[in-house]
């Protein structure tokens, strides 16, 4: 069964940083655009970033110049370096794989940006 592990959440200091990791466990062909989503309590889930399989790369106006998406695709992995975090960052980060077929999710990664 084809699944997405996520990894790397966690508690972390305003101004910190964190990288988020995502790897398709199973076999899987065709990955088109990796991506993060993240939902905060009491608001929609909302695009982070995504790359395309030729690596063309967007993100949400909240993360520009903070966040950095990169893929793996040797390993089939998406990550999401996040630095200069802002406590407005915290939320369950979702990382999402599409494929030709449909989209795989990930279970989530709980991000708390506090001092």
């Amino acid at each position: 069964q084809v699944q997405l592990v996520e990894s790397g959440g966690g508690l972390v200091q305003p101004g910190g940083s964190l990288r988020l990791s995502c790897a398709v466990s199973g076999s899987i062909f065709n990955i088109n655009t990796m991506g993060w989503y993240r939902q905060a309590p009491g608001k929609q889930r909302e695009l982070v970033a995504d790359i395309t399989s030729n690596l063309t790369t967007s993100y949400a106006d909240a993360v520009k110049g903070r966040f950095t998406i990169f893929r793996d695709n040797a390993k089939n992995s998406v990550y999401l370096q996040m630095n200069s975090l802002k406590p407005e960052d915290t939320a369950v980060y979702y990382c999402i794989v599409r494929l030709s077929i449909g989209s795989l999710w990930g279970q989530g990664t709980q991000v708390t940006v506090s001092s």
